[in-house]
């Protein structure tokens, strides 16, 4: 099962496409993530950008972008309707699929230790990844904006970024968390008057005493008084809630609501919600709905057809390396697995920590075991290429085709490496995890084993060509006791997953 983490920077340039379309380039380039919206407004002078992936490229992929903002993007001479506090104002880590709200928690203090350290970026923790209850709420941090920011953050205490310097900057400071899945939704009413809509949504925000869920405030957008809002559990507080609350208060002044505009992407059961209440269809079921239908009776074949016909190919690549890979991948991916069928169950709450530990390890590597596939194909590709050198001497002839050869027997001895520390966490996982799922364990290491040893050979055969002799030994002596390990920790899985498994 995939990991997923949605990420949703909020940027403070709205109005110049040249700015924040360097900004989401930067997000786009990183492999391993996908770019779902980028959202300009030019009133609010802000950007808001929604990318997802598994969560080391969208770690990668955010840093990339607070950099890329900090370049383009000054404070000192940037105004918008929304308040805000630095060129990357926000940057949320949202939980999607198979990744646990602590995760990215965690995510979140890595990506703004490492802001704080080598961009040099003040950096505040808000949400669920607060250090201070205060800080909990964005617009506490955000208090003041920029401009009172910068004459506090070195003299005021309450001002101490977690970390970063304490030092005013051109590009502000940059607040980072991790929250659930939010809904940016804003009602726009038949006025201009802005502070009507802002008393609306005083009257609506739980903060003022309204719904619970709900942050509002109002502005004046292209003519027109704005109540914008950020629903933070549309299952607890849903939008037809929220929308018909506004249109009372909105019937107070005499107003009604225009149009409505969703920021960003919203989830589907959100607008399924909604419709079931408007048109009053309370026993309507989701499998009525005939997307949701097709969704549970199409099941998608998850056979990797393409890279096993590519394989059958008479072609050298893809080949053994790349297989090998493959085979380490799946033996993390079973890990991973029968780890997620161990966390969240009360009879073994006792082990979920350390499941969810191995978990996360194990998606890691399959991720990595993942990208060696293609890694591989392209290492022995480069040895060809180096071998119909033209226009060369054969002195630079020589030293292309050594390089070559030595990148084509590093893949694979990392691809050994990394299915040794795969088959180690099937034997962790196979003596605490789901007893039903033990042999699972046991099969992930047995592919970690085969993966292991093909990996080695294919590293034995390129440190052969290599001219470098001192560099061959190296990596033999490297690979000499991986396969030994790994047969060991066979053993161990085999001998667990027996004795739990009963047979």
């Amino acid at each position: 099962m995939q990991q997923l983490v949605e990420c949703v920077p909020n940027f403070s340039n709205g109005r110049d496409p040249e700015v924040y379309s360097q900004i989401a380039a930067s997000i786009s380039n990183v492999k391993g993530v996908t770019v779902l919206d980028v959202s300009a407004d030019p009133d609010h002078n802000r950007t808001v950008i929604t990318f997802v992936g598994a969560p080391e490229p969208v770690e990668q992929a955010a840093f990339e972008a607070i950099k890329k903002a900090a370049e383009l993007i000054d404070l000192d001479y940037q105004e918008g309707e929304h308040p805000r506090i630095g060129a990357t104002d926000v940057c949320p880590f949202i939980p999607i699929k198979d990744v646990s709200m602590d995760y990215c928690v965690e995510m979140s203090r890595r990506v703004g230790a490492r802001v704080g350290e080598e961009l040099g970026i003040a950096v505040y923790l808000y949400a669920e990844a607060a250090t201070r209850p205060e800080r909990a709420r964005l617009a506490a941090i955000r208090k003041g904006e920029y401009e009172l920011w910068k004459i506090e953050v070195a003299t005021n205490p309450d001002r101490q970024p977690d970390f970063g310097p304490a030092e005013p900057k051109p590009w502000g400071a940059t607040v980072i968390g991790a929250r659930p899945f939010l809904i940016a939704y804003n009602l726009y009413l038949n006025s201009d008057n802005a502070d009507i809509a802002d008393q609306i949504a005083r009257n609506i925000r739980f903060s003022s005493g309204g719904l619970r869920n709900i942050q509002a405030k109002g502005f004046l957008v292209e003519g027109q008084a704005q109540v914008s809002m950020n629903l933070t559990d549309f299952e607890k507080t849903p939008i037809y809630r929220v929308q018909e609350l506004v249109r009372r208060e909105a019937t107070h002044y005499g107003l009604a609501i225009t149009k409505a505009e969703l920021i960003g992407l919203t989830p589907q059961q959100a607008l399924v919600n909604a419709a079931r209440w408007y048109l009053q269809l309370d026993e309507m079921h989701d499998s009525q709905i005939l997307e949701y239908r097709l969704q549970e009776e199409v099941q998608e074949d998850a056979t990797p057809e393409a890279f096993i016909e590519a394989t059958a190919e008479p072609s050298p690549t893809p080949g053994g390396g790349s297989a090998a890979a493959l085979a380490g991948a799946l033996a993390a991916a079973l890990t991973q697995m029968v780890a997620g069928l161990t966390t969240g169950r009360k009879k073994y709450a006792d082990v979920a920590v350390e499941a969810e530990t191995i978990k996360q390890e194990a998606a890691r590597l399959r991720r990595r075991l993942t990208e060696a596939i293609p890694e591989d194909a392209a290492a022995f590709e480069n040895v060809m290429n180096a071998y119909r050198l033209k226009d060369v001497t054969e002195e630079e002839k020589a030293a292309a085709i050594e390089e070559a050869t030595l990148t084509a027997a590093k893949v694979p001895l990392c691809v050994a490496e990394l299915s040794l520390e795969t088959a180690q966490l099937a034997r962790d996982i196979a003596g605490i995890g789901n007893v039903n799922a033990a042999t699972d364990a046991a099969a992930g290491a047995l592919l970690a084993q085969a993966a292991v040893a093909v990996a080695v050979l294919n590293v034995k055969v390129n440190a052969s060509s290599l001219q470098d002799k001192a560099k061959a030994d190296d990596l033999r002596e490297e690979v000499a006791g991986l396969e030994n390990q790994v047969a060991e920790v066979v053993k161990q899985v085999q001998k667990t997953a027996a004795e739990r498994g009963g047979y």
